[in-house]
C-alpha cells in the first residue's frame, strides 16, 4: 500500500518499497477542472476559445540536480530529456492531460545517479499559463519500476492562482534516498522562473 504523503512530510523509499529502490518513475498527472454545468460554450466560451482549448492544459514536469553545495547540475525537462549522464530519462511531453495514469513520467535509475548528486527536485509548471484553479485530480508518484508498485503518492491539487509547484525532492541521506514532499506553490512557465526557491529546498 503506497504511502499518502502529507505536505512537508520526509519518508525513506527504501523503506516504503520494501526493499533497495533502484528503478523509480516520478510520475505527474492531471486533468482539466470541468466549469460547473459541464463545458464551456454559448457566445463567451465561442469567444475565449471554446473550440476545445479549454480541454488543453500543458503541465510539465522537471527535474533539477543538485550537488551537496546546493549547486545545480543538470536539468531533465521537456527540452532536454536525458540527462547528461543517462541515468535519468524523461518520457516526453504531455500537452493535454488527457488520459487516465500519468500524464508525464520521469525514469530515475538510482544505481547509476552519480555520486556528486546531493538531491533531485521535481517541479511542475503550466507552460501554457492556465492557473492551478483549472486543473483537478493533479498528483505526483514515486512508482518502484522493477515491479510497477506504487512507493508514495502526494495529492497536488492545490486549487489557486499559482502556475507552478516544488512538488517534491529526492535526496541521499546516510545512504539511502529519502523523499520530501515540498508542495509550494509558485509562478512561472518553466523551472528556470522558480530557481531561487527551488535551490532553497535543494
Amino acid at each position: 500500500m503506497a504511502v499518502s504523503l502529507q505536505k512537508g512530510q520526509k519518508i525513506s523509499l527504501n523503506k516504503e518499497a520494501g526493499g533497495t529502490l533502484t528503478q523509480m518513475k516520478m510520475g505527474l498527472g492531471w486533468d482539466v477542472a470541468q466549469p460547473a454545468g459541464g463545458k464551456k460554450g454559448g457566445f463567451l466560451g465561442g469567444l475565449f476559445g471554446g473550440g476545445g482549448r479549454e480541454d488543453s492544459i500543458d503541465l510539465d514536469a522537471s527535474c533539477i540536480l543538485f550537488d551537496a553545495n546546493k549547486q545545480p547540475i543538470d536539468t531533465i525537462w521537456f527540452r532536454q530529456l536525458t540527462s547528461k549522464d543517462g541515468s535519468i530519462v524523461h518520457t516526453g511531453d504531455n500537452r493535454t492531460g488527457a488520459g487516465d495514469g500519468d500524464d508525464e513520467v520521469i525514469n530515475v535509475d538510482l544505481s547509476r545517479v552519480p555520486a556528486n548528486v546531493q538531491s533531485m527536485v521535481f517541479t511542475v509548471n503550466s507552460f501554457t499559463g492556465q492557473t492551478f484553479a483549472t486543473v483537478e485530480n493533479a498528483f505526483c508518484r514515486i512508482v518502484n519500476a522493477s515491479n510497477n508498485s506504487e512507493v508514495a503518492r502526494y495529492n497536488l491539487s492545490a486549487q489557486g492562482n499559482h502556475t507552478a509547484m516544488i512538488m517534491a525532492k529526492v535526496y541521499r541521506h546516510n545512504g539511502e534516498w529519502k523523499m520530501h514532499a515540498i508542495g509550494e506553490i509558485a509562478s512561472g512557465r518553466t523551472f528556470n522562473d522558480l530557481m531561487p526557491a527551488v535551490i532553497s529546498h535543494a
